[in-house]
């Protein structure tokens, strides 16, 4: 985090608050699957080959729609450095756009395939040479991360590479939140708010290519 300015820090945060309410929303919408964490998907997989195999597909279904998102993601990455903030937040809007259509004609698993899809997208938006230098849809490393910045206050180091983290995994909370409530008010408006959360922040990464070009 630490080696971005400001603006993308913010982006970064907004991403991670996108990928909590998404998240929340597709945990709802399939009784208990993920649209960003692939380890629960891949701990219910597990599960599910073990004690109903019927329902594994979903997983499966989850787990490769996210991969085949990202490696959609690098592909623009590599190819467009300097405007592929953007182009990708225009295919998360896009993604989340047509997930809420396909909600809002009952369809829950095309939308949990194209919400998983997007999630693997975003996941590129913060990435240099095919590595992500920042996970925003996932938390475990940021409260890893966070930890080993504890453990440096108290060892009295510095702990400056550690900063922004916890605030990542807040956002990520914090979406989260507002994503259950939201779809608890009415499922559409979860959707749709994810989908114009989604433009915004494509909105903030064209500014921010656009001055730093």
């Amino acid at each position: 985090m630490q080696r971005y300015d400001r603006s993308r820090q913010k982006l970064a945060v907004g991403l991670a608050f996108l990928a909590g309410q998404v998240d929340a929303i597709g945990f709802v919408v399939a009784g208990g699957y993920f649209t960003s964490f692939m380890s629960g998907n891949t701990t219910r997989l597990g599960v599910e080959l073990v004690a109903e195999r019927a329902l594994a597909w979903i997983p499966i279904l989850v787990i490769a729609c996210f991969i085949g998102g990202v490696i959609a993601g690098a592909l623009v990455a590599f190819g467009r450095q300097g405007q592929h903030k953007r182009i990708l937040l225009a295919m998360v809007t896009a993604m989340l756009g047509v997930a809420t259509l396909a909600l809002a004609h009952a369809h829950d698993m095309a939308f949990l395939a194209l919400a998983a899809a997007a999630m693997g997208v975003a996941n590129n938006v913060f990435s240099r040479e095919g590595e992500v230098t920042v996970g925003v849809t996932y938390m475990t490393g940021a409260l890893v991360r966070s930890g080993q910045g504890v453990a440096a206050r108290i060892l009295g180091r510095s702990s400056k590479a550690m900063r922004g983290y916890p605030t990542l995994w807040l956002a990520l909370a914090v979406g989260a939140v507002g994503g259950a409530c939201l779809y608890a008010v009415d499922p559409l408006v979860a959707a749709g708010a994810a989908a114009g959360l989604a433009l915004l922040l494509f909105a903030f990464a064209v500014s921010i290519e656009t001055r730093a070009a």
